[in-house]
């Protein structure tokens, strides 16, 4: 096939992505369309201390990212978790993660590009239809995937355009609303009480995991940031706290401006009518149309680095490693990912990807957290950034993903169980090849 290279010893990927290039696409992944939909379900659960669970939110955020900043700065390959897994356990726990991460990235964004969907017939009716809405996912999809074909530089570029176009419509909504709840107070709202009983934290800090989870998918495309061993921790702690600030921001704006806010389908739209009038309508509409094209284009520019590392280890097939002469892209890995991204998204549903995505996280977590100790071990002088107290962040890290996965459902445990399933054949399938490489080394035997 022309153009193709699946030897990767001449061609090296590009390292175009600096540190605030970083922090843009871990902000671009975290913050999608839940944003728009999130506020109602924690205020259905927490009531008038919702926002309280942003910040239990993003301090198990950050705890992880502790951990995660100690093990990112000792690689400068791509692969990410998947990676660190590698190093620290072998490659059986490896290739799981690698499936959970790979399977998860592709839900969530499928999920998010129907919401996509679903807001665009506020302007386009006609995307209800099966033929335009297949129509349109395959035109969003591919845009993406070409300029992603095409180079990691204008990858970058479009995501951050898309980043600072979310947190600009974002502000304009928090500022608006703040500015009525001072201007007018007459808008102001009584959040309803809710009993904050144990099970309600527990369920609305899942959905936190939810809501910040994705600044580890950033870590995939390390072989293509300039500098990762030193950006990673600086670009970590921006995105989470950028993060935190709009989530409280915006959950505050909601709970005080929309009476039953947690009986809300659509919170954001609904608060924004009481402050912006009919236009705020539009305004939101729109804003959740970038917030999801962006985290979109987010995960086309990392998802696809994780086969790349999968198949440049041996862990996948070798053309998933292929590099592009010209573009420098792992184009063959960025085709497939588009191929299935398009697929899920068609004839996808949006709970189950919901619900795959938040167990392969949790477990994805603790490995990370895990691992920390173990490369410690294994490698002792590495260069690296040295968390100080790791054993506290690890034990918290543990912890806190041990308590959250009590909460799955018995779906939850059977989806886990057909991933598992998947990883473990593709660990089979590379234990066979291994050996046969190793039956052609030795030669044929006399009898």
């Amino acid at each position: 096939m022309p153009g193709v290279v699946v030897e990767t010893s001449s061609v090296s990927l590009k390292r175009a992505v600096g540190r605030w290039g970083l922090a843009a696409l871990m902000l671009n992944t975290m913050i999608g369309a839940s944003i728009f939909g999130l506020p109602s379900l924690i205020a259905a659960r927490l009531g008038r201390l919702s926002p309280w669970a942003y910040v239990a939110g993003a301090a198990i955020a950050a705890i992880v990212a502790a951990c995660l900043s100690e093990v990112a700065s000792q690689f400068s390959e791509t692969g990410g978790p998947y990676l660190y897994a590698r190093a620290a356990f072998g490659r059986f726990v490896a290739i799981q993660i690698g499936w959970l991460t790979w399977l998860t990235r592709i839900a969530s964004a499928s999920a998010v590009v129907n919401l996509f969907v679903a807001y665009l017939t506020e302007f386009l009716p006609a995307a209800r239809m099966p033929l335009v809405r297949a129509a349109i996912l395959t035109l969003v999809i591919g845009f993406l995937a070409v300029v992603n074909y095409r180079g990691v530089s204008s990858g970058s570029i479009v995501n951050n355009v898309f980043t600072s176009a979310k947190l600009l419509l974002l502000l304009l909504f928090i500022g608006a609303g703040l500015g009525a709840l001072v201007l007018h107070p007459g808008i102001r709202v009584s959040p309803e009480a809710v009993p904050a009983n144990a099970a309600n934290w527990l369920d609305a800090i899942v959905l936190m995991i939810l809501a910040f989870g994705g600044f580890e998918a950033a870590l995939f495309i390390a072989g293509e940031a300039r500098d990762p061993r030193e950006d990673a921790p600086t670009a970590l702690l921006v995105a989470i706290a950028s993060v935190a600030a709009v989530y409280i921001s915006v959950q505050y704006v909601v709970i005080y401006t929309l009476p039953s806010a947690g009986t809300s389908a659509t919170p954001a739209v609904d608060a924004a009518r009481r402050f912006l009038g009919p236009w705020g309508v539009s305004l939101v509409a729109l804003g959740t149309l970038i917030s999801s094209y962006g985290s979109v284009s987010a995960n086309m520019l990392h998802t696809p680095r994780l086969t790349f590392a999968m198949g440049e280890q041996g862990d996948f097939p070798r053309v998933f490693a292929a590099i592009h002469p010209r573009y420098r892209t792992p184009h063959f890995s960025i085709v497939a990912f588009a191929i299935l991204f398009l697929a899920f998204s068609i004839g996808g549903d949006f709970r189950w990807n919901a619900t795959l995505a938040a167990i392969s996280r949790l477990f994805l977590y603790g490995t990370v957290a895990a691992a920390l100790p173990r490369l410690r071990r294994l490698r002792p002088h590495a260069s690296r950034f040295r968390l100080p107290a790791a054993a506290l962040f690890v034990g918290l890290t543990l912890v806190s993903t041990a308590i959250l996965v009590s909460r799955m459902r018995w779906a939850d445990l059977i989806i886990l169980g057909i991933t598992f399933s998947l990883g473990l054949g593709n660990w089979l399938w590379v234990r066979r090849a291994i050996r046969a490489r190793e039956s052609c080394s030795e030669g044929p035997r006399e009898d």
